[in-house]
């Protein structure tokens, strides 16, 4: 099973760049995409219908923003939108599919980078969804959580650590809260369990070339629960696919 990360930072704007194209190519299992800033009748859905996907959204109540969306090309026994957190829904941040034991769920962490406030609902935003995915585990002990976190959790993850020491989404304390998720909270990074490379990012500005230069965060992952990280086959972030700001990772699992 071969899934994919994406935050596709307006899914039109991706499709418009031949998204469906890509996703015909390469053609993984399930495909987590987060900011995807649509309604679901705003997106071509039979484009994906076409390549034999089911697909799952979950948008904000605010037009042209968040959003979280899933292709799956089996169909889920269960499928759960959002988390009951109403701040959470509110803006589209999580959705979840089962297929028997297994869940996985896209999940959009907001982004501190607008300011005090933001960063403010952020911090609170990870309190909540750590006491959420304790709770979940209870219920579902095989979680594969996908998603855009906005957090670099390791110097190696991003490609200027002291220059960015004192910037939302490589503060101490959400660098805290990503160490509290894979030790108290025992849950694996699937693509460091696979490649410990240096200069493996996600993410880069607009600004300054930044892209062509590889001067990037890695702040999109997948976290899976300790008992799946036996299955875990191989991880690659794939830089060439732009669509967006970001760009897509996959992993591989045997199961």
């Amino acid at each position: 099973m071969k899934i994919c990360t994406y935050n596709l930072n307006g899914i039109r704007a991706a499709m418009s760049k031949d998204l469906v194209g890509w996703i015909k190519e390469t053609n993984y299992d399930i495909y987590c995409f987060q900011e995807t800033k649509a309604q679901p009748d705003q997106i071509d859905t039979k484009a994906f219908e076409d390549l034999g996907y089911h697909h799952y959204w979950y948008s904000a109540q605010k037009k042209g923003y968040s959003g979280v969306g899933i292709l799956t090309k089996v169909k889920p026994d269960n499928i759960v939108m959002g988390n009951k957190i109403d701040a959470h829904d509110f803006e589209g941040r999580m959705i979840r599919i089962d297929f028997g034991a297994i869940s996985v769920a896209s999940i959009y962490y907001p982004s501190g980078s607008s300011g005090e406030d933001r960063q403010g609902f952020k911090m609170i935003f990870l309190d909540e969804m750590y006491a959420y995915i304790e709770q979940l585990k209870k219920e579902r002990p095989s979680l594969i959580l996908c998603g855009d976190y906005n957090i670099c959790h390791q110097p190696i993850d991003i490609h200027d650590p002291k220059g960015n020491k004192d910037s939302s989404g490589f503060l101490p304390e959400e660098r805290a809260w990503m160490d509290k998720l894979f030790t108290e909270g025992k849950m694996v990074d699937a693509f460091r369990e696979i490649n410990t490379a240096p200069d493996q990012y996600t993410w880069w500005s607009y600004r300054f070339n930044a892209r062509a230069n590889n001067k990037g965060w890695r702040i999109d992952y997948i976290a899976v629960t300790e008992n799946l990280k036996s299955t875990i086959r191989d991880a690659q972030i794939l830089p060439d696919a732009k669509h967006s700001d970001h760009c897509p990772m996959v992993v591989e699992f045997d199961i």
